[in-house]
């Protein structure tokens, strides 16, 4: 009997510098980013050789600052044949903006990226999954302004994010049935929902019990997964910040070291493309 083709699940990163993640804007002021050591390109170009290497393509979603400043790094992704999307300008929650703000902003990045690349930008993610049950009119928005897809909700209870009740695969909100929403992926067991997306619950779980999770999804819930992480995250000599937290340091730098194996166990134990196209040509 032949066995089924196994299910590809979308790889993405979410282009953003170290001093931009949110964990650090009450320290590091946006006003000062450009005042700071950036590593983004050399990190991103490591990425790009990474996916060369093992014949994967990717959905890069770029900060329109980054974009501003390393317009070539945006020509690379696109030729190396990757799919580039937006993360907004300047990483702003949604949570912090209305919504005419919400739109200038995804407006501003959209042509943009556009511009420099030469290609159409269908997808959006919002900084640290700001769309929640306070802010579903983002999705009207971004329906306006002509996106396709957003992957902009993660469906657990976090302190930072979360919109637990949401649901675990890719759907059409109401309020846009034109946009396809594409929650980042959890794992259910006993019916609570846990994180099986990436980032750093990625580098804090041990990597067998998130392979166990991802293989969960696609192989009882025969749904794709989709995996994120940061250029940051497969650079443990970038500069420490002071004056933060215990849990945001554990959170930030935990595994640093550990990332870059455990993403070459993650590529080669499963398929892996772009979300456009292991979700936008299932319609």
């Amino acid at each position: 009997m032949k066995q089924p083709e196994p299910i590809t699940n979308a790889m993405t990163v979410d282009v953003e510098d170290y001093f931009q993640v949110s964990a650090f804007e009450n320290i590091i002021a946006r006003g000062g980013w450009d005042k700071l050591p950036c590593r983004v390109e050399q990190n991103t170009d490591r990425i790009l050789q990474l996916f060369a290497d093992r014949e994967i393509s990717a959905t890069f979603f770029m900060l329109g600052w980054v974009a501003e400043r390393y317009p070539t790094l945006i020509q690379r992704i696109v030729e190396a044949g990757h799919e580039l999307a937006s993360h907004g300008f300047s990483h702003i929650r949604v949570t912090q903006q209305n919504r005419d703000d919400f739109r200038e902003d995804v407006s501003r990045t959209r042509k943009l990226l556009e511009d420099l690349s030469g290609t159409a930008v269908r997808g959006y993610r919002a900084a640290s999954y700001s769309i929640g049950r306070s802010n579903l009119w983002a999705h009207e928005v971004l329906a306006e302004t002509g996106y396709l897809y957003s992957s902009s909700i993660y469906p657990i209870h976090h302190d930072l994010y979360g919109m637990p009740e949401a649901p675990r695969f890719a759907f059409y909100p109401p309020a846009a049935p034109s946009l396809l929403e594409i929650p980042v992926s959890t794992v259910e067991l006993s019916g609570h929902k846990f994180p099986c997306g990436g980032g750093g619950y990625f580098r804090l779980f041990p990597y067998g019990l998130f392979r166990w999770a991802v293989r969960r999804v696609n192989q009882l819930d025969g749904q794709p997964c989709i995996f994120y992480f940061h250029p940051w995250e497969i650079d443990p000599e970038q500069p420490r910040q002071r004056g933060i937290s215990m849990k945001t340091r554990v959170r930030h730098y935990l595994n640093l070291q550990h990332m870059e194996q455990r993403l070459l166990w993650l590529i080669g134990d499963f398929r892996w493309d772009r979300m456009d196209r292991v979700f936008l040509q299932q319609d």
